[in-house]
């Protein structure tokens, strides 16, 4: 009896300090957090983005050529992914909000609010950098508004590539933070790097957009619009490829639609 009673005495201690040692249960996301804070994240990230990316084309120092805006789009960009991804995901790119939108990245109802607030914050950021530069500067850069086109000869080849270039890093994005066999925690990292080869590799035949927010801003505030239209059908038209390849070819059995 005396032993039977110290076993039970002893499960019950167990049992309290098991439950004593388990964690609170998590709190479920107030509509701040789930709405409020996300748009934010994405206004904020996108303004600092294209403002520092504005600002390193306007004060760019002609003999480092390509190399100090590739540098300084690939390195923002790498430090906000890191710093927003708990907070909206990190898109600051309308492109890559529809593409993680189709492969199930995100809820329907969202998508509109994140591409008003990257248009915002594109216009914010070229404010911003306008408010920073010199007028002479600004006015020799376009306020860094894409001006590389002249002729419509040139057209073809910088609409071809902004697509196969959004494609290309809208697929890193999708493989390293939302396919789940292929997820990686230095998506930041890759994001950028791929930022920076392909400014590196394409800057000369379309200045290397690959984000609408990032025109549209510049071209609001310095009131360039020649041949805005390229930099908004290429990178649509590379994300939208390239979640279909992730959708159709390339995603795990969550992702992929067919040939499971």
């Amino acid at each position: 009896m005396a032993d039977g009673k110290m076993m039970e005495m002893a499960e019950v201690g167990a049992s309290l300090m098991t439950s004593e040692s388990k964690p609170p249960p998590a709190r479920p996301l107030n509509k701040f957090e789930r709405v409020f804070q996300p748009c934010l994240g994405e206004l904020v990230g996108t303004t600092f983005f294209v403002f520092i990316g504005c600002v390193s084309v306007i004060e760019n120092v002609e003999s480092t050529g390509r190399l100090q805006p590739a540098l300084v789009h690939g390195l923002v960009i790498a430090v906000m992914v890191t710093c927003m991804a708990e907070i909206s995901g990190s898109h600051f790119n309308p492109p890559f909000t529809l593409a993680i939108y189709l492969c199930g990245g995100m809820e329907l109802n969202m998508v509109a609010p994140y591409l008003v607030c990257q248009l915002v914050g594109g216009v914010l950021g070229a404010a911003m950098a306008k408010a920073m530069t010199s007028g002479e500067n600004f006015a020799k850069a376009h306020g860094a508004a894409f001006a590389v086109l002249h002729e419509d000869s040139e057209v073809g080849r910088a609409v071809f590539g902004e697509v196969a270039m959004t494609c290309l890093i809208t697929m890193v994005l999708l493989l390293g933070a939302v396919n789940t066999k292929t997820k990686s925690p230095m998506v930041p990292f890759l994001v950028g790097c791929t930022v920076i080869f392909n400014i590196l590799a394409g800057g000369d035949v379309s200045g290397t957009c690959m984000n609408p927010a990032r025109a549209f801003g510049p071209a609001v505030v310095s009131n360039y619009w020649v041949y805005h239209w390229v930099y908004w059908v290429g990178p649509i038209a590379g994300g939208l490829i390239a979640a279909v390849l992730v959708r159709l070819l390339l995603g795990d059995r969550k992702i992929r639609l067919i040939l499971k």
